[in-house]
């Protein structure tokens, strides 16, 4: 099978770009039965991402250089390597709008001559691009993130961004400064250079106001797979339930899908922007059953708190946390639907659910992340011992 990009095999995007995709999803569902051992009998359907390239509405790029001759390069780390990156040009992950706005500030800081942040020598000013994309609506996020010492002007980099030829529309264009010596993107000290903060995005019918630093499903399509689901284990009768709770909630995406199933939504999450977020696209799409809650999930749903009918969790890669787990099943809610972007996180987390009287009766996957080994699991427990 012909390759179609140079770097395959050498940075950290694809996997499986050698392979029929069919191949790719028997693979993964394969392995997706082996890593959740007894539970993987009940997978009853892996399904393929409805776009296999350009389905990525986020990219976080980095600045390095392109290997031997140390020209200054951006694009996605190599393995194995803290400097050398791998550029987009003809990456299969990204849309082109992403590639012609990563070629066009690599270029303008090629002119300007400024460097990357090296990490262990601590000089030089560029660190990261952001780019977010609502694939639905086609608007488009631009973050740089640099350190306070950078010396290019900025103002033409953002003359040179509005001036693009894009398939969709430039709607925010941010500065990020970031002097720390580890090599993460922070949501701190984010200037907002020209339009604004946040893109929309449309899912399941319902209009989502995503902010810059707010968490989003990568794949908009893929996702639209996934919710409906999550809706679906929801959902058991015509009638309306009467609560569900949302852990880890986001932007709120989940909770207004599911809210025409229920009487009541309760939202909980950590980041406050995402809270705002949330509250904010309820507002847009009419929904009033939805409540959003800025807080710790262990002190939203500590002992006292209300009993829901349906506990949905969609929890960060590490799966839920080890106080969060017995506080989650002590409130003995009928269901639990689990969302895993990591199986292997929900495979340690399945037995200790059982032990608390839960057993999963369905599981499915979307793969949300093709040409990679990544895949996600929705799986629905039920309580066998009410209280």
């Amino acid at each position: 099978m012909k390759i179609s990009c140079e770097h395959f095999g050498r940075c950290g995007g694809c996997t499986y770009l050698d392979i029929p995709y069919e191949e790719e999803l028997s693979i993964k569902e394969a392995t997706l039965k082996e890593t959740l051992g007894e539970y993987g009998n009940l997978l009853e359907r892996a399904c393929s991402s409805p776009i296999v390239e350009g389905y990525r509405n986020k990219m976080e790029l980095a600045f390095g250089d392109d290997g031997p001759e140390r020209h200054l390069a951006l694009g996605i780390r190599k393995r194995r390597s803290f400097y050398e990156v791998a550029g987009v040009e003809n990456c299969i992950l990204i849309p082109d709008d992403f590639k012609r706005i990563a070629q066009y500030v690599l270029q303008y800081f090629r002119d300007c001559g400024e460097a990357f942040y090296h990490r262990k020598r601590h000089v030089g000013a560029l660190r990261h691009l952001v780019l977010r994309r609502g694939a639905f609506t086609g608007e488009v996020l631009v973050n740089l993130s640099t350190t306070s010492t950078m010396t290019a002007p900025i103002e033409p980099l953002v003359e040179g961004l509005l001036a693009l030829p894009l398939d969709g529309q430039l709607v925010g264009i941010l500065h990020s400064v970031n002097d720390g010596v580890a090599d993460a993107v922070k949501n701190e000290n984010v200037h907002l250079l020209w339009g604004r903060d946040f893109y929309n995005e449309e899912i399941c019918g319902l209009k989502f106001r995503v902010a810059a630093s707010a968490f989003f499903q990568t794949n908009s399509a893929g996702a639209e797979i996934l919710y409906g689901i999550v809706r679906d284990f929801a959902g058991t009768s015509d009638a309306k339930l009467s609560l569900a709770y949302d852990l880890y909630c986001g932007t709120g995406t989940i909770a207004q899908i599911v809210s025409p199933l229920f009487e009541r939504v309760v939202g909980i999450e950590l980041v406050k922007d995402a809270i705002i977020s949330a509250r904010a696209n309820a507002q847009l799409n009419g929904i009033s059953n939805c409540e959003f809650r800025a807080g710790d999930v262990l002190g939203e749903i500590a002992p006292g708190a209300e009993i829901p009918d349906v506990i949905i969790v969609d929890p960060p890669r590490d799966g839920l946390h080890p106080k969060a787990l017995p506080q989650i099943a002590a409130l003995s809610a009928p269901r639990i639907i689990y969302v895993a972007c990591k199986p292997k996180s929900l495979a340690r987390d399945l037995p200790l659910l059982e032990q608390a009287g839960y057993h999963i009766t369905r599981l499915a996957a979307v793969d949300m992340f093709p040409r990679t080994p990544h895949v996600e699991a929705i799986a629905l427990l039920q309580k066998l011992r009410l209280p």
